[in-house]
Order: C-alpha cells, then structure tokens, then sequence
C-alpha cells in the first residue's frame, strides 16, 4: 500500500495557510508547477478530490479540512522524532522555537537569552513574537516549540509551567485632572472613560482588569492602545490612567516621563503569572523543565 509522502502533505497544509498555489509555492521553496503537481499526486494517491480550483479561488472540501488536521499531527510527531533524536545525542543542543507575546518580549528576552546562551550554549534560539491565541496555535501546530506567555490563559491541551509573578502597579501622570486618590484599593471611583487599556487580543488587558474588578464598566476608555509603549505615551499626555506590570517598570519604560506608580493592595489578582506552555505530547519536556528552573531562579533577580 503506497503511503502519502511527507513532502506532499506539506504541500497541501502550505495551501490551506495561504489559499494561493502561488504564495503556498513561494513558502515551500518550489515553483506552482512542482506543487500543484504535488497535489495532484496526493490526490491520486487518496483516490479523493481535496482542493476545488478556479482562475479565482480556492475551496477546501470538508473532507480536506480533515485530511489537512491529520496532516499538521503527522508533520508536527515527525519534527517531535527528530528533535527526540538529536536531543537524546546531544541535550540542550539544536534549535528551539520560542513564541513570545509582545507584553514580554522587550522586557525579558534579551535576559532570556543571555541566560540561555550561558547555560547551555549549543542551544540556538529564534523568536516569533504574537499574541497569545497566535503563538498557542502555532505551539499545537508545531510550527514553534514552546510558548512564553502570561497566566492564567486557555492552554487546553497543553503543559503550563509559571516562573513570575509580575505585579502591576497603578499609573497615572504626577498632575493628573483626574480623581488619583486612594485607587489602590477602589477603582470605583475612577472617572468615566479613564481607564486606559491595551486593545482586545492582548491578554493583558483581562489580567489588569481582574486586578482592578471593573470589567465591562463604564470607567474604561472605548479607545484602546496596541502596545505598552503606546500606553504609556497615553498616560504621560494626562489622557487617562492604567495599570503597568513590574517587569515592564523595571526595564525602563516610565524614563523620561512624568507617571507616577501606586502599588495595588495585596490580592490574589493583583498580578499576573509569567510562564511557559509546551505540548503535552512534546519529546523535550525535560529540556523545558530545565528551562522552567533556570527562570525560577533568576527571576527575582531580573526585576528588581
């Protein structure tokens, strides 16, 4: 029995990505010709049509949908017995594919990997920031091997390993219009439409929001910032207020501006958890154990 290559399922997952035989090509390093004929023998092979194609468009049969599910898990089992092997030659060696979030990666990446270079030298890093629901998906896809993100979050599926807790910490600018006094402990009394928050997608701005208990209130501005940096400038225009997290004060992002910080009263949601998440399935769990402690130990130390 003549099984499905490797090569021509990657063929068709590449397609599903990019619904364009041109571009999936592109991404596979091949001409249109060579996968479309890839196609053309996957389909074959299977005895199905999986792809409906005009001079416009594309459409993947339901039965496709599922063929390109099975695919992801046989290309993701096949990187996993390789990094297995290699991993079992050589610990701590190879590459390491590290999804970040954009609330994490400027503030501690650059230690992460200093770190990482120190302990275990022969161990290449490459980086992909997105935000939490991207990176997770590309984690269970297998386009990245573990993920660096904030908890809690909806890991399902997946192994979650915390490391930090980063506080946050009430911001708002040194002569602010608007009502400051005694918020560390109720936010009730914020102005309307005050609170500024990231935009919708970074899970940073649920974990402020548990911090502070005023979701779906009226206090918080309709306007949302895309990044930290963004809402610090925000801030620093006396345009409303916010909750920053330790890691991000501590690298620097209040210099040269004119907010003050409050620390919130001490609770269970006054902060987030900054963690890893992997594959249950994943062959390098030890490794990422490692990596867990090495962070565990040099966190404290990192935010001061």
């Amino acid at each position: 029995m003549r099984l499905p290559s490797l090569k021509h399922l990657h063929y068709l997952i590449s397609v599903h990505q990019h619904q364009h035989f041109g571009t999936a090509a592109k991404a596979c390093h091949v001409s249109q010709s060579t996968l479309s004929s890839g196609i053309a023998a996957l389909e074959a092979l299977l005895g199905v049509r999986l792809i409906e194609r005009d001079n416009k468009k594309i459409l993947f049969t339901p039965l496709a949908e599922e063929v390109v599910k099975q695919a992801q898990h046989i290309l993701v089992s096949v990187a996993e017995l390789n990094e297995q092997v290699q991993a079992f030659a050589k610990p701590f060696g190879g590459v390491l594919k590290l999804g970040v979030i954009p609330t994490i990666a400027p503030f501690l990446i650059p230690q992460f990997l200093l770190l990482i270079k120190q302990q275990f030298p022969d161990l290449k890093v490459f980086v992909r920031e997105g935000q939490s629901a991207v990176v997770l998906q590309q984690l269970d896809e297998g386009t990245l091997d573990l993920v660096l993100l904030a908890l809690p979050y909806d890991c399902h599926g997946m192994i979650t390993k915390s490391f930090y807790h980063d506080k946050f910490y009430f911001a708002y600018h040194k002569e602010s219009q608007l009502t400051t006094k005694h918020l560390n402990t109720d936010f009730s009394n914020l102005s309307d439409h005050s609170l500024l928050l990231l935009e919708d997608g970074h899970c940073m701005r649920d974990h402020a929001l548990s911090a502070c208990h005023l979701e779906h209130s009226e206090k918080i501005h309709s306007f949302s910032a895309s990044s930290l940096h963004t809402l610090v400038q925000m801030v620093n225009n006396d345009l409303g207020v916010t909750f920053l997290p330790k890691m991000a004060i501590s690298s620097g992002i209040l210099d040269n501006t004119d907010i003050l910080i409050r620390p919130l009263e001490e609770n269970h949601h006054n902060y987030r958890e900054i963690g890893f998440a992997w594959r249950s399935q994943s062959n390098r769990h030890e490794e990422f154990e490692h990596v867990v402690a090495l962070m565990q130990t040099h966190s404290q130390h990192l935010f001061l």
